[in-house]
């Protein structure tokens, strides 16, 4: 084998062979009949991936929430997670007093600050 490499620019000097390097020829193989496929994967209890009837619609689709942006200046995001029952109700205190997201979390948490203070003092 050769130290130096091919040149890309095709010297005549030294030909790169690529003879050796030919497509392989086509196999020769008869694809077994579609019946046949389908009675050995039933056979074998192998799951189809036809689809199948659909017996009942599908459950309707959650409400979507309107969207609720705001320019008020709060600008960092705070993500938690909460059972729906504690966000639904975070929804509805908002709704209910037209307040905005950032809003609703400003006065519970002064109004927890307040009892805090109460219970403590």
């Amino acid at each position: 084998m050769s130290k130096t490499r091919a040149s890309i620019f095709g010297d005549e000097a030294d030909p790169l062979d690529l003879s050796g390097f030919a497509p392989k020829a086509p196999q020769d193989i008869q694809a077994p009949p579609a019946d046949a496929i389908r009675a050995v994967s039933e056979a074998a209890r192998f799951p189809s991936r036809e689809p199948k009837p659909v017996a009942a619609p599908p459950p309707p689709a959650p409400m979507k929430r309107e969207q609720r942006r705001h320019r008020t200046g709060r600008n960092v995001q705070f993500n938690i997670r909460a059972r729906q029952e504690t966000i639904d109700a975070f929804l509805a205190i908002a709704d209910r007093e037209g307040w905005v997201l950032g809003e609703v979390l400003e006065h519970a948490v002064a109004a927890l600050e307040r009892e805090l203070a109460v219970s403590s003092g």
